[in-house]
């Protein structure tokens, strides 16, 4: 038969064999949750990383992309300005040639064709003509009055320009019809066959 000591022996052991299973449990779970934690963090931790290192990639290529738009924007303004500075200069030189026109031993013609058209455009019967001196010479207003129709008469002389300038209504209308004015109302539509002229293409 059993003493009281060892009951209670036995009692303390059971207690504490239990308590010691309690523990390991204790420690077994805790260490459980403990790797789940770790394991999240460290997969956040990742996903952070692998966005981080995203978005540094995107903001990369971004601004590679942006800096290559800006060098090719800045290449084709260049190409431009060069291009516009070398059709000024065709333009200027073409501009000083005009006034060679009036040698041409057809400008007698020339000069009929611009008072014709200036006349057509103003779509009047009685006007003043004004021309430069060797344009009044060949200026033979007789024959343009009768084919149309109309009362035309020479007026001062034109100081500046190569052609004629029209008045009508007692001045209150005016057509340009010089060469100058000519070439500065075509040199917007003839820009681009110039360049293709001077870059060897066809125009």
């Amino acid at each position: 038969m059993k003493t009281e000591t060892e009951d209670i022996e036995l009692l303390s052991r059971a207690i504490l064999t239990e308590a010691r299973d309690e523990s390991e449990q204790i420690l077994a779970d805790a260490k459980e949750k403990a790797d789940v934690i770790r394991k999240r963090a460290k997969e956040q931790a990742e996903s952070e990383r692998k966005a981080i290192l995203d978005r540094a990639k995107q903001d990369a290529d971004r601004l590679r992309s942006q800096a290559s738009a800006t060098a090719q924007l800045k290449s084709r303004s260049t190409q431009l300005e060069l291009r516009e500075k070398q059709l000024d200069r065709v333009f200027e030189e073409v501009k000083k040639q005009l006034d060679a026109v009036k040698k041409r031993p057809d400008y007698k013609d020339i000069v009929a064709m611009l008072v014709r058209e200036a006349l057509t455009q103003l779509k009047v019967t009685e006007a003043e003509i004004r021309a430069d001196d060797s344009t009044q010479k060949v200026l033979k207003l007789d024959e343009i009055s009768k084919e149309l129709n109309g009362k035309f008469s020479l007026g001062g002389k034109l100081e500046e320009g190569t052609g004629i300038v029209v008045n009508a209504a007692g001045g209150k209308i005016h057509y340009d019809n010089t060469l100058e004015t000519r070439l500065s109302r075509l040199q917007s539509s003839l820009r681009s066959s110039v360049y293709k002229v001077l870059m060897g293409e066809k125009a």
